[in-house]
């Protein structure tokens, strides 16, 4: 059995991570949950470019900050917030649920840093497989069964999909487009506005102020419309706001 990856820092979401074997987990099956509990209080999750035109209509899209930048769908405007499933983990409203979230407990991860191989790793603290009575058995005579070549192809395409994404990023920088992003919310009942910082977001004035080539070329490669996705979610926030004040989950002193 090949040993476990050697990470301090585990992606968010997951507690633990092992490597998927025929060996130890021949016997083990996959169970469906209607929960999802590991997404309780999670108040933003990475979200791929790929995405952006579905979960624009759900979700408050910006970036992270720092050097290096990812894209976040926003499920909440404070830490420990999420507005969008219940104290169970049960989706509220049926909305978009970001590829990131639909593909835990698994992610691809590379079990030797001396090797670009990558190996499909799970979380065993989710509970959704295990060696359980019922349910759908992973392998079968010692080969993939169609659950672990379905998740397996799912997280071979969000690979790929977030490759795309940090190529994204990686334009968006060169060209200087990111701005520390503010965001204030006035409700009509409070002294003083909620503010909202610690985030990045695209300046529309830079934007406007583009030379011909180089709208020309976000135009030609796609990446245009993707920001102007980002730049019409960001209307979601008062929306979600609204949502946490409505349910008592906004805070005294606001920050994001």
């Amino acid at each position: 059995m090949a040993s476990a990856p050697q990470a301090k820092n585990l992606p968010l979401l997951f507690k633990d991570l092992v490597p998927l074997s025929t060996n130890e987990h021949k016997d083990w099956k996959a169970r469906n949950v209607e929960n999802a509990p590991w997404i309780v209080g999670q108040h933003a999750v990475p979200i791929a470019i790929d995405e952006f035109v579905h979960a624009q209509r759900f979700y408050p899209i910006v970036f992270s900050s720092g050097e290096d930048p990812v894209p976040l769908a926003l499920m909440g405007l404070n830490e420990g917030v999420n507005m969008f499933v219940d104290d169970e983990g049960k989706l509220i409203d049926r909305p978009y649920v970001p590829a990131y979230i639909r593909r835990y407990p698994f992610m691809l991860a590379r079990l030797r840093p001396e090797t670009d191989d990558l190996s499909l790793c799970f979380d065993p603290t989710a509970g959704v497989i295990g060696e359980f009575d019922e349910g759908q058995a992973l392998f079968d005579n010692g080969e993939m069964g169609e659950p672990v070549k379905a998740v397996l192809g799912f997280c071979e395409q969000w690979e790929q999909s977030w490759q795309r994404t940090q190529a994204f990023m990686q334009e968006v920088k060169e060209a200087k487009l990111l701005i520390d992003g503010e965001v204030a919310i006035q409700p009509p009942e409070a002294q003083q506005p909620f503010i909202y910082r610690g985030f990045q977001m695209i300046a529309e004035e830079k934007l406007r102020d583009l030379r011909g080539d180089q709208a020309r070329k976000m135009v030609q490669n796609g990446i245009l419309p993707l920001l102007y996705a980002h730049i019409f979610s960001l209307s979601l926030m008062s929306e979600l706001f609204q949502k946490q004040m409505a349910a008592g989950k906004v805070p005294l002193q606001a920050a994001a």
